[in-house]
């Protein structure tokens, strides 16, 4: 069996390539020309150069493909070209949908996100059963994720056998772009956040995520949404872990939701006459008034998914990003022993 895996250079996408290859699949990645490929470095993956946007590109990845994990995603909280945001998102899902159609495959795994399950509905934490709205998501990204979801939910009504999985926030070893929620991580060690606000999220070992994937291939129903998660966490309660994992000062300070958009703004405008990338995404800010926490319970038990404990993919993380030369620590840091690469 030949599998393809769009976005097998990024977190996600690698640990799922990776799960797959020590599975013993033949596995196919799928990378832009030029792309960056050391997170797979040593595995046996075939690659392949192509473009979500060219569809021609798709179909000779696709070529004798048997089953396709689309987990690439542009997952940018700001960008100067929103626009880009869509086209990478909605049109190449559309495109790549399409392709694996006309390729036949026996199973198309489409890797969307918490983002369009996790919006309140009364008292009951959100589970697969929430249909939310465009109108209800913030930001770009979520827009384009939630758009992108439902050609995919489109597709498997159409005859395509779609599954659907929402990873909630994953953690761990390999977040080497970093994502935004890398960035907490790393802003940690580094020193960089004095305050924190008063939101939360639910986090899931990067492992167990793309271990998740494999098994709604495997025992998924087609058309339906399965949560990847582990467990609710508010943003103080990880940076306690943290600080717990290292030894560092966790911050005490909670600063309001409104401090932090009138910082956001004022960053955004900096922004602006540097052309540098905000430091605090106003996007990020607004997301942050809404705690995401979620019911994971239908992927337990239907998939049989089984994720491990937040505080060791945070040590993993953290051992990563030291052994990599992203951040050290001190010599008296509860994770010291690892030096930087």
């Amino acid at each position: 069996m030949t599998t393809l895996v769009s976005g097998a250079t990024g977190f996600v996408g690698s640990h799922v390539a990776r799960r797959l290859a020590a599975s013993g699949e033949s596995v196919r990645a799928l990378a832009r020309p030029g792309s960056r490929r050391q997170a797979l470095e040593g595995v046996a993956v075939e690659w392949v150069e192509g473009d979500l946007r060219d569809e021609a590109s798709l179909d000779r990845a696709l070529a004798g493909v048997d089953r396709v994990y689309h987990v690439a995603a542009d997952y940018r909280l700001w960008s100067r070209h929103p626009h880009e945001i869509y086209d990478n998102n909605v049109t190449g899902t559309k495109n790549l949908l399409a392709a694996a159609l006309r390729a036949r495959v026996q199973r198309f795994v489409y890797t969307s996100t918490v983002a369009t399950i996790a919006v309140p509905r009364g008292n009951a934490l959100p589970d697969e059963t929430n249909r939310a709205s465009v109108d209800e998501m913030i930001g770009n990204y979520k827009r384009s994720k939630l758009l992108a979801e439902q050609e995919a939910l489109r597709a498997a009504h159409e005859g395509l056998p779609v599954v659907i999985v929402n990873p909630t926030t994953p953690i761990g070893p390999g977040d080497w772009k970093p994502t935004p929620t890398g960035r907490i991580i790393l802003d940690f060690l580094l020193g960089r956040m004095p305050a924190y606000v008063e939101t939360g999220l639910n986090f899931a070992p990067v492992e167990d995520v793309a271990e998740g994937h494999l098994l709604a291939a495997q025992r998924g129903k087609i058309g339906e949404r399965y949560l990847l998660g582990g467990r609710n966490m508010t943003l103080k309660e990880l940076l306690d872990a943290l600080a717990k994992i290292t030894g560092l000062a966790a911050p005490t300070w909670r600063i309001p939701h409104s401090v932090a958009l009138i910082a956001a703004c004022v960053d955004a405008a900096y922004s602006r006459v540097t052309g540098r990338e905000p430091r605090i995404p106003i996007e990020g800010v607004r997301i942050a008034r809404h705690k995401m926490f979620v019911n994971d319970a239908k992927a337990r038990q239907e998939l049989g998914y089984q994720p491990g404990t937040v505080e060791a993919a945070l040590e993993r993380a953290v051992r990563w990003y030291v052994e990599n030369g992203y951040a050290t620590l001190p010599k008296w840091a509860g994770v010291a022993q690892v030096s930087p690469a």
